[in-house]
């Protein structure tokens, strides 16, 4: 890999890349010991784009991620860094949406963090308002340690808007509130979901809150009052991971 092209691994970031900007696309790793449904339409869209793609072992994957999660698909691309579309993103989805939207993260470290959160949580996106959040320099790279290329980070215009856009899309839009009445495991988490937390300390903004469809709370049962948002992000979403792999309760 030359300097001017990096690498980014997993399905998600690697289809968005592929829908939204294919001539970034250098190269296609896959992992030749997979031959799933997934891999097979991979196959095809880069046959039918005319975009270089090599079956690999596993071993070199992982060397390519640096240790990342790459679910067998690397791609080596433009390392010029572009942005892809939140319509990009839940396009490619082959399960419910996950999403984690942050309403005034500053702090690159905190945003870093909470890239590799959603990384670990299988969040398809993050999203944040452009006047309201650090962007993708150089510290949240680093911090967020290969999350970045790994789940798409979205900026928009209006927050409030993009909310409204993404429940016409029937996914449900939780804020992560203190005062909020009921808490995160009371919530019905299963279905397609986006999570909205706020700076620490602040909270939602007003418009934020009245755009979602429901507030949960997590509950605090010690002497402090608040938790760094991308704590609060990974409970948020490792509790929606764990009542959709939970059993159905019998009606």
């Amino acid at each position: 890999m030359t300097p001017s092209t990096r690498f980014i691994y997993g399905f998600h970031a690697v289809l968005a890349k592929i829908r939204q900007h294919p001539g970034d696309v250098l190269e296609i790793f896959l992992d030749a010991s997979r031959n799933d449904a997934r891999s097979r339409d991979l196959v095809k869209l880069a046959e039918r784009l005319g975009l270089r793609l090599l079956q690999v072992d596993g071993g070199r994957l992982d060397g390519m991620a640096g240790g990342g999660r790459h679910q067998g698909v690397v791609a080596r691309v433009d390392a010029k860094q572009r942005y892809v579309s939140l319509e990009d993103v839940l396009d490619t989805l082959a399960e419910p949406a996950l999403l984690l939207v942050l309403d005034g993260v500053t702090d690159p470290h905190n945003l870093g963090a909470c890239l590799r959160v959603a990384d670990a949580a299988g969040a398809h996106a993050v999203i944040a308002p452009k006047d309201r959040a650090v962007g993708l320099n150089a510290t949240v790279i680093k911090v967020a340690s290969g999350a970045a290329d790994s789940v798409p980070y979205l900026t928009v215009t209006n927050l409030a808007r993009t909310l409204r856009e993404i429940r016409e899309r029937e996914i449900t839009v939780v804020g992560a509130d203190g005062t909020a009445p009921r808490t995160i495991y009371q919530a019905d988490l299963r279905g397609p979901l986006a999570w909205v937390l706020g700076a620490e300390g602040e909270g939602l903004r007003r418009l934020t809150r009245e755009a979602c469809d429901q507030l949960a709370n997590i509950p605090m049962l010690g002497s402090v009052e608040s938790l760094n948002v991308s704590v609060a992000g990974g409970i948020c979403l490792f509790e929606a991971r764990r009542q959709r792999s939970a059993p159905a309760q019998p009606g």
